[in-house]
C-alpha cells in the first residue's frame, strides 16, 4: 500500500500535472469570479477522471479506490473545489455503474465518463440534513412513469449539470420507502433556485433543486423499489474518502507555501524558518498530514476489498483527514501572518475551501456516530 509501483506513481503524476496545468493558475480568479470551469472539465474526461473506478466497457477508468484518493489528493493541490466537484460528479457515475442495468450504463455513462455529460448527487433536502432518511421528495408511480414532487438542497452542480442521481420516497417505510432514480437535468417541471452565496468552493455551483410533476421513467430507477438508502449509502463511503482526500490535498498545498515563505521573511534580525517554535509547527504539520493520508489510504483498500469494517473506516478517515486538512491549512493561515489573510497569497481560500468538508458528505458529528455504533456493537 505504501510503497507505489510504476504504474501507481504514473496515476498520480498525471493527476498533478494536470491540476499544475490547469486548475491551479486559475483557481484564486475562479473562486473570485464564481465560475464555475465547464471546459476545464471536459479536459479532465479524456484523461479518465470522470469515472475513475466505473468499469471499462463503458468508457471508466477501473481503477480502484485506492487509486483515487491518491487523484483527488492531487487534483486538489491546485483547486479544492474543483477537485471536489469531480468526486462528486464520479460518486454519481460509480452508482449507475455498480446498480445500474446494462442499458442504464450504456446510455448514461459514456457521457459521464468523458465529462461531455456531468453528474450531481442528490440527497440533502431543506428539511433533512444528517437524518437522511427522513427525506419526503415523493415519487408516485404512474404507469411507466413516476411523477416527482418536493426539492433537493446544497445540491453541488445544479443549474450546469446534465443528470441527478436521486433519492425520492417512493413508500412511508422510512429508510426501506427509498429509491433511487436517474433523473434528467432537463426534465420538464425541474428548475433550480439561484446559486448560493457560500463561504468557500465558489469554483462550483450550489443550488437548490426544486421538483413539481417531474415525469420520470420508470426504466430510470437503479435497482428494485426501496433499494435508494442502501445504494445512496455506499455511494458516500466512497465519496466520503475522496473529499478527505481532497482535505489532504489542499492542506498539502497550504503547508508547502509555508515552507518557503518562511524562509524569505524575517523578524527579529533572523528567518522565521530559523525558528525553532514555527519548525515544531511545521513538523506537527507534516505529521498531522501524514497520519490523515495512511488512514485514508488503509480505509480505501478496505473499501476495496469489502471488509467487514469498510464503512467505519470510511468514517474515521473522512471525520480524521478533514479536521486535519482544515486545521493545518488554517495554521498555514497564521505562519504567513496578515499577508495569510489576502486573497492573492491563496491561504484563505483553501481555509474556506476545506471548511465545508468536515460538514458534506455526512458531518463529521456523524462520523462519530457511526464509529461509536461499530464500537459499541463490538463490546
Amino acid at each position: 500500500m505504501f510503497t507505489l509501483n510504476e504504474d501507481e506513481r504514473a496515476i498520480g503524476e498525471t493527476a498533478r500535472q494536470f491540476a499544475d496545468e490547469f486548475l491551479a493558475p486559475n483557481a484564486l480568479e475562479w473562486d473570485e469570479q464564481k465560475h464555475f470551469p465547464v471546459d476545464v472539465l471536459r479536459k479532465a474526461g479524456p484523461l479518465g477522471l470522470g469515472g475513475i473506478y466505473v468499469r471499462e466497457d463503458v468508457g471508466g477508468s477501473g481503477l480502484r479506490r485506492l487509486d483515487a484518493v491518491r487523484i483527488f489528493e492531487q487534483l486538489a493541490t491546485g483547486c479544492p473545489a474543483v477537485a471536489a466537484y469531480i468526486s462528486i460528479h464520479n460518486m454519481a457515475a460509480w452508482m449507475i455503474d455498480a446498480y445500474g442495468t446494462d442499458d442504464q450504463r450504456n446510455r448514461w455513462l459514456p457521457g459521464l465518463t468523458s465529462m461531455e455529460l456531468l453528474g450531481s448527487y442528490a440527497l440533502t433536502e431543506p428539511g433533512v440534513g444528517s437524518d437522511a432518511a427522513a427525506l419526503s421528495t415523493k415519487a408516485v408511480r404512474d404507469g411507466e412513469d413516476y411523477i416527482l414532487n418536493g426539492a433537493k438542497q446544497f445540491i453541488s452542480g445544479a443549474g450546469a449539470n446534465d443528470v441527478y442521481v436521486m433519492m425520492v420516497r417512493t413508500s412511508d417505510e422510512g429508510a426501506r420507502g427509498i429509491s433511487t432514480l436517474i433523473v434528467p437535468a432537463d426534465a420538464p417541471g425541474l428548475s433550480v433556485g439561484p446559486n448560493e452565496r457560500k463561504m468557500g468552493w465558489n469554483a462550483q455551483p450550489t443550488r437548490q433543486v426544486v421538483l413539481e410533476d417531474v415525469r420520470v421513467p420508470v426504466a430510470n430507477r437503479l435497482g428494485a423499489e426501496g433499494d435508494g438508502f442502501r445504494i445512496a449509502m455506499n455511494g458516500l463511503n466512497g465519496g466520503r474518502l475522496n473529499i478527505a482526500a481532497c482535505s489532504v490535498g489542499g492542506a498539502q498545498t497550504a503547508l508547502d507555501k509555508s515552507v518557503p515563505y518562511l524562509a524569505d521573511r524575517t523578524a527579529f534580525g533572523k528567518a522565521l524558518l530559523k525558528n525553532q517554535a514555527l519548525q515544531f509547527e511545521l513538523a506537527d504539520m507534516r505529521t498531522e498530514l501524514e497520519a490523515a493520508r495512511t488512514l485514508l489510504w488503509r480505509a480505501a483498500a478496505a473499501l476495496d476489498a469489502d471488509a467487514p469494517d469498510k464503512v467505519e473506516l470510511c468514517a474515521m478517515a473522512k471525520r480524521f483527514a478533514t479536521d486535519v486538512g482544515f486545521e493545518v491549512a488554517n495554521k498555514a493561515l497564521q505562519l504567513h501572518g496578515g499577508y495569510g489573510y489576502l486573497h492573492e497569497y491563496g491561504l484563505e481560500k483553501i481555509v474556506r475551501d476545506l471548511r465545508v468538508h468536515q460538514i458534506l458528505e455526512g458531518t463529521n458529528e456523524i462520523m462519530r456516530v457511526v464509529v461509536a455504533r461499530s464500537v459499541i456493537g463490538a463490546a
